[in-house]
């Protein structure tokens, strides 16, 4: 009897400490892991020995790879000139062309791309007529392509003059047979306003520091830029093309092209510009849809990890490090709804020394959280284009404050709406955000 309740009493308390343990690293879990990237972006810049920055050297243009620059368009008269004059007159590299695939515009796409292609013999376009989303277009325009490499090329981005040529050298060497693609190394182009500023700073913690930190760990990363991105086509046939039904085709197609034993590749000094979402309403849907592709990656290779763990071994940080995050979402969510609820509480009773206790033991937290978070910034602005966003620093508050709040809430709300997705219930047809011209005055 006596054995029975001291077995009872040690299971109670170790599946407390357990629970403990479990809590306190769900609270830790932004300060661990902004010091983890930061440690990692130092191991890819002083110990990693392949990682091939500065290491390209031109190619003959009797040498080059076939390359087919692929631009997935709708609606996007205000943008396609000028990106496909930039493709044509300023790369530096021979053999390529563009494939433009008209994805059922009803603006003026069709007609500007009709006289374009009077000026320039390798402007080709595929009709979509009905929108059915950007993986269907690239799926499509995959097998009208001619190059044996396809750059996926947004309408609003435009590439450095030597992308290509630094492209190629990640495909040429014996070691890279198994690179089913590389991408760049993302600059925010419109920073006119606060939040272009701000995504100047949040881009260059992200891209240069977490797919560096990826890259020194892995060797790969968890997810590619589906706005400039060179892929090896053998390897987009393998895994049958993009999810046509996903929220976000980059990531997914990372992921499938890492379970299959591929590697995708990250390449910081390969650098494009794009235009970033310059209203709130227009970033939170951005970062609605990059938060419900991320889940659906997730549930979409659950199972493969828990039934072949030994064979994904490989990949097993990416998938823990993603069911942390996706957990971490709904304990801030739930947690912070019920903190406000608590304090509101506490305030309306007038038992203000517990309104007191709360805000300073938050602001303690907080603080905790600004100082990872800034260290990983200072990590990601000093090895970015070589410490030239540095005079960005001061929006740094806004990025830390505003967007670590903004990505659990978006995970919280996808999670239904990525179930259904994977379900067979989603849709990747897209809208095209307003666009403003590139030129600069």
């Amino acid at each position: 009897m006596w054995n029975i309740f001291i077995d009872s009493i040690l299971k109670a308390t170790l599946g407390q400490t357990l629970l403990n343990v479990f809590l306190l690293i769900l609270c830790l879990y932004p300060v661990v892991g902004s010091f983890f990237w930061f440690a990692g972006a130092l191991s890819y810049r002083f110990l990693k020995t392949n990682k091939r920055d500065g290491d390209w050297s031109p190619i003959l243009p009797s040498k080059q790879p076939m390359i087919t620059i692929m631009i997935p368009a709708h609606n996007e008269e205000v943008m396609i000139e000028e990106t496909i004059t930039y493709l044509f007159e300023e790369l530096n590299y021979d053999n390529y062309e563009v494939l433009v695939m008209n994805d059922g515009s009803t603006d003026k796409t069709g007609e500007i791309i009709t006289r374009l292609q009077e000026k320039y013999p390798r402007l080709r376009t595929v009709e979509i007529l009905k929108n059915k989303g950007k993986a269907h277009a690239f799926n499509i325009g995959m097998y009208f392509a001619k190059g044996e490499y396809i750059l996926s090329n947004d309408a609003d981005t435009i590439p450095e003059p030597d992308a290509l040529m630094k492209y190629m050298n990640f495909f040429m060497r014996d070691r890279d047979m198994n690179t089913s693609a590389v991408t760049a190394n993302m600059d925010v182009q419109n920073r006119s306003t606060l939040l272009g500023k701000s995504q100047t700073v949040e881009f260059s913690s992200i891209v240069g520091v977490i797919k560096r930190s990826q890259t020194a760990i892995n060797d790969s990363m968890y997810a590619y830029s589906g706005a400039n991105t060179l892929y090896k086509k053998d390897f987009l046939i393998d895994v049958g093309g993009f999810r046509q039904n996903r929220a976000t085709e980059d990531i997914s197609i990372a992921w499938d092209h890492q379970m299959l034993g591929a590697v995708p590749r990250f390449a910081p000094n390969v650098i494009f510009h794009m235009n970033v979402p310059e209203t709130i309403k227009d970033l939170y849907h951005q970062r609605k849809r990059w938060a419900q592709g991320g889940t659906e990656v997730w549930l979409t290779n659950i199972k493969k990890f828990f039934r072949h763990p030994i064979e994904h071994r490989y990949q097993i940080s990416m998938f823990i490090d993603s069911t942390l995050s996706i957990i971490w979402s709904f304990f801030f969510t739930i947690t912070s709804v019920a903190f406000i609820a608590m304090m509101l509480y506490f305030l309306f009773t007038g038992d203000f020394e517990r309104v007191f206790h709360g805000i300073v033991i938050s602001f303690i937290f907080v603080t905790f959280e600004l100082f990872a978070g800034f260290m990983q910034l200072i990590a990601a602005l000093l090895l970015d284009h070589r410490g030239a966003k540095l005079k960005y620093l001061i929006f740094a508050p806004l990025y830390m404050l505003f967007y670590w709040m903004v990505n659990p809430v978006t995970v919280v709300m996808t999670f239904i709406p990525a179930l259904k997705t994977i379900l067979g219930f989603g849709s990747g047809t897209w809208v095209s955000p307003k666009r403003k011209s590139l030129h600069k005055d």
